[in-house]
């Protein structure tokens, strides 16, 4: 068996054995399958990774089996093995060897470990099913994949019930993004009469200036096709609209975030995007609509972001905010760009998600920032891991010098945008740069409010419970009687490892991503369109747009000390100030509000308008309750018949003969 059939169907069938098998095998072994499963995969990745990275590496298709032949359509299961392919190898297996390895620790008290690992590499086969997709029925069939397992995590404590509505709500949003989806691929199908990927992007160029009827008017082919397509990339990356169930995601387990933020479940639809570059190369109008959703998205969870207490939450809508700017780097042509955020965005993203659930575990699962303080002292490792992931978010470095992992993608992505002459790139600059800011100030302030300052845990309820010790029981305790204390080894190794792919990833690989001629040699084994001159022109933007993004995260640094450190006093102060802002923020701009009043309520009342009026008013009253009730008449009828007296029986029984004769003499006249 060759390594790539290993890396993909070694997750499956230690998802197999884990899942089927734990009652025979047990916990422990159930979680030794999976992790070794993924080791395994995440050591074959490297190499073809790095191979690609060198040039040594070619790109080629695997063939599994023949999988449909039905008229005109024909395709089989295959395995595509390009530079892109690659990059979302190393980054699916080593999150998700990570993410297993940080579970022993982290999911050590639950009883159900062997589901939970068992769902853990379900998940990882479906997305790995997806990045190597050939054709796009298989790639939509790993796209399914990720939703089912997804739902299976976000409800994994299914006795929770706002984890089975978190579960249910990324399941119905998601519906919506993968319809449009499939109708792209309906419509790929009707138009290029195939759905292998490699021959629809060789012959989308002929298809140009085309028309094609769409809702019965008369529409260019390609925008309509391109559109329907980016739909579905809106759902299953949670963009502006299609963004509400990514949040409440965060009812799953702390590993569960990593996963889907990280590496896995949210970048499925940049993947998408770049890998059919070709085909969005040729509308310009859906260009335009990626690039304005990605920018908006960017800016619309920053600003929700800089108001949450909760601290997973924070992280959340940060990731829709970085998935925002790997969008508009795809809108204006940067494809290479946003592909390497989403290489580096993966290591810090991870390393910050699984930073937090150490804080979590450190806090007897407390997730308010409001009750944290001062924890540095008491969890220095966890410390210092999210301080280089909060470092590599904000793009800390020095121009010419070089910096943390952000520091290279999300400034290639601003200078990108600002090089581009795409018609909406100076509006993804402009609030590329003020997402910065507003990143640097909401990351800035989790390390403030989490680490520094002073202990509050003495007013969490959560805390107080778990040592069982009121305030007034504390005495001078400051603390409550309680002492964080730092994560077990199985938590802090992954984010040691993850510590370095946020210091180095961007200094390390940044060549092969968005450096003109190294990059052109790298993408050529791809189906990616590696725009040269753009990367040509990017860096060669004036001093001020380089230094713009690291001037924003000065900016935010400087106002969340301000607000964090120097005057605890002033987030309220502020939040007094601009209440109706804070407000229409903290509320996430009222969308969630919003779709209850125009989807919700209008659902619930067609429902019971069905249920009440046609279902139980009119079905059930003339169909089994009706027959039910003409059968108990009927019954009681009977019954009265039947008194139990003989001269009743024989009175019945003459008037019925005497009938009877009446009717044969009639008849016989």
């Amino acid at each position: 068996m060759s390594s790539i059939a290993i890396i993909v169907f070694a997750p499956l069938l230690a998802s197999l054995i884990a899942g089927l098998g734990q009652r025979f095998i047990g916990a422990t072994a159930a979680k030794s399958v999976t992790t070794a499963g993924l080791f395994l995969a995440c050591a074959l990745s490297w190499p073809i990774f790095l191979g690609f990275m060198s040039g040594t590496e070619k790109s080629y298709v695997e063939p599994v089996l023949q999988w449909v032949q039905s008229g005109s359509l024909n395709f089989d299961w295959e395995l595509r093995v390009d530079a892109l392919t690659a990059v979302m190898l190393v980054v699916i297996t080593t999150v998700s060897a990570l993410v297993h390895l940080y579970s022993w620790g982290y999911m050590e008290e639950d009883p159900d470990q062997p589901r939970f690992f068992a769902y853990l590499s379900l998940f990882t086969f479906a997305m790995l099913m997806l990045v190597t997709a050939n054709n796009l029925v298989q790639m939509f069939f790993g796209w399914e994949g990720v939703g089912l397992a997804s739902y299976l995590l976000i409800g994994f404590w299914y006795k929770k019930p706002s984890a089975n509505a978190a579960a249910i709500k990324a399941f119905v949003v998601n519906r919506v993004g993968d319809l449009g989806f499939m109708l792209g691929i309906f419509g790929v199908f009707m138009v290029f009469n195939t759905v292998s990927i490699p021959e629809i992007l060789a012959t989308a160029p002929n298809h140009v200036g085309s028309s094609i009827g769409f809702l019965g008017l008369r529409v260019d082919t390609m925008s309509v096709l391109c559109v329907l397509l980016f739909i579905g990339a809106m759902g299953k990356s949670a963009q502006l609209g299609l963004h509400t169930w990514l949040p409440d995601a965060m009812e799953g387990p702390t590993p569960v975030s990593a996963l889907i933020h990280a590496a896995t479940m949210v970048t499925a639809g940049v993947f998408m995007v770049c890998r059919l570059s070709p085909l969005f190369e040729t509308s310009q109008f859906a260009l335009n609509m990626i690039t304005v959703v990605g920018a908006t998205t960017a800016i619309f969870a920053a600003t929700v972001g800089l108001v949450q207490t909760d601290i997973k939450r924070v992280i959340a809508y940060s990731t829709c905010s970085q998935l925002g700017y790997m969008f508009f780097a795809a809108g204006t042509g940067a494809y290479g760009a946003a592909m390497f955020h989403l290489f580096t965005h993966a290591f810090f993203k991870a390393l910050l998600f699984l930073g937090a659930g150490s804080v979590i575990h450190a806090m007897h699962h407390e997730q308010d920032m409001r009750y944290y303080g001062a924890l540095r002292k008491h969890i220095p490792l966890t410390f210092w891991a999210m301080m280089a992931g909060t470092l590599a978010i904000t793009g800390v470095g020095i121009v010419g010098v070089g910096g943390f992992a952000g520091f290279y993608s999300k400034d290639a992505i601003i200078e990108a945008a600002f090089a581009s002459s795409a018609p909406w790139g100076g509006y993804a600059f402009f609030i590329g740069v003020l997402a910065a800011l507003l990143t640097s100030f909401y990351s800035w302030r989790l390390m403030f409010l989490t680490f520094f300052g002073k202990p509050r845990w003495i007013q969490s309820e959560h805390i107080q419970h778990s040592v069982h010790k009121t305030p007034e029981q504390a005495g001078s305790d400051t603390t409550g009687g309680y002492h964080p204390h730092e994560s077990p080894v199985s938590m802090l190794i992954p984010l040691g490892v993850l510590t370095m792919g946020a210091i180095f990833a961007g200094f390390v690989f940044h060549g092969g991503f968005i450096e003109a001629e190294a990059g052109k040699a790298f993408w050529a084994n791809s189906t990616l369109a590696f725009n040269e001159h753009l990367m040509h022109a990017m860096h060669e933007v004036p001093l001020w747009v380089k230094l713009s993004s690291t001037m924003a995260m000065l900016t935010g640094l400087f106002v969340a000390w301000n607000m964090y450190i120097r005057s605890d006093t002033a987030p309220a102060t502020v939040a007094q100030s601009f209440a109706p802002l804070y407000k229409f923020f903290y509320n996430k701009w009222y969308f969630d509000e919003l779709y209850n009043w125009l989807f919700i309520k209008p659902a619930f009342w067609f429902g019971r308008l069905f249920w009440k009026g046609g279902d139980v008013g009119i079905i059930d009253r003339f169909g089994p309750n009706g027959s039910a009730a003409v059968v108990a008449f009927s019954s009681r009828m009977a019954v009265r018949m039947q008194s139990g007296y003989l001269y009743t029986y024989a009175l019945v029984m003459l008037l019925g003969l005497v009938g009877m004769i009446s009717w044969m003499m009639v008849a016989a006249k």
